[in-house]
């Protein structure tokens, strides 16, 4: 047997799971306020993962300053970032929305050398911001039924600040490291993301006349704690301690595939060619940025 095929296994986990996420959160947020849907699944989720670790782990080396680095991550990974998705997909197609998060890594790179100057460029990360690019254009041009509805277009902008809010979380914890294990990380984030929903849900929804949840938007929510954010973010973890970062971000690629796929055989989503040019131009950048930052990072280090 491969010595990697758990890491393997993990990583196919990864790519489905995570790419079910768009479709389950608008399946959950149909008939159920979309900030309190959010909130419980991951207060639920950090939790659960807080609570396992509280009984299985050395409880010693918790302590409120690595606790404090994973605030401001939570909020704008998870309350900004995944969370408002979930809001955004009541009103678009999860694949749309999954196809818009998939540019996360040339969102990154532009926050990279927008706020640290010794981020340099070469032709493969201008090329893939260039079709990044490209492929907004083609996504907008695919779905001016949203962009000329109200809602729709709030859905389409505020999956592209996620996008944003995602980056600069990931970009935090680059600066401020934590010395705490990654799994307590993780759910210190997810609980205090959780709390910041429920604030958003706070001022955007009315508490007074919360619908009864149905079954189905309490099986997604099952679905998202257990599966989305408990197995799936697990997995990823153990995928990238036995196998090259390189070779895990192929979930980056696989995920927006997933979603539509999804999206239309279960919800009737529409998939036209230009959602097919859509998705390859947009991966293609994607690959193009990560190949150029890769390089990019090689040179750094021979530098020194």
């Amino acid at each position: 047997m491969n010595p990697h095929f758990k890491a393997y296994a993990a990583l196919i986990l990864v790519c489905f799971f995570w790419g079910t996420t768009y479709l389950v959160a608008r399946i959950g947020v149909a008939s159920f306020p979309a900030f309190m849907f959010m909130g419980i699944r991951n207060t639920m989720a950090g939790s659960l993962l807080l609570t396992f670790l509280f009984f299985t782990k050395q409880r010693a080396q918790w302590n409120w300053r690595d606790a404090g680095l994973q605030v401001v991550p939570g909020l704008c990974m998870i309350t900004f970032g995944t969370g408002i998705v979930g809001w955004a997909v009541k009103f678009i197609p999860s694949g749309l929305a999954a196809l818009i998060c998939s540019m996360i890594p040339i969102f990154t790179i532009i926050l990279n050398l927008t706020l640290r100057k010794s981020e340099k460029i070469n032709w493969q990360i201008l090329a893939g911001m260039l079709l990044g690019f490209c492929g907004v254009v083609l996504i907008f041009g695919d779905n001016l039924e949203f962009v000329h509805d109200a809602n729709g277009l709030k859905g389409i902008i505020v999956a592209l600040v996620s996008c944003i809010f995602w980056c600069l979380g990931g970009m935090y914890t680059q600066t401020y490291r934590s010395g705490s294990d990654a799994f307590f990380n993780a759910g210190v984030q997810m609980l205090t993301g959780g709390l910041g929903l429920f604030g958003l849900s706070i001022l955007n929804e009315d508490w007074h006349n919360i619908p009864e949840m149905n079954n189905t938007s309490f099986m997604a929510l099952l679905y998202l704690i257990l599966f989305g954010s408990i197995l799936a973010f697990a997995s990823y973890l153990y995928a990238m301690s036995k196998l090259p970062a390189g070779l895990v971000s192929v979930y980056a690629y696989i995920n927006p595939l997933v979603a539509i796929l999804l999206g239309f055989i279960i919800l009737n989503e529409k998939i036209t060619w230009f959602t097919a040019a859509a998705f390859i131009v947009t991966m293609s950048g994607v690959f193009l940025v990560k190949s150029g930052y890769v390089l990019q990072q090689r040179k750094l280090h021979k530098e020194i």
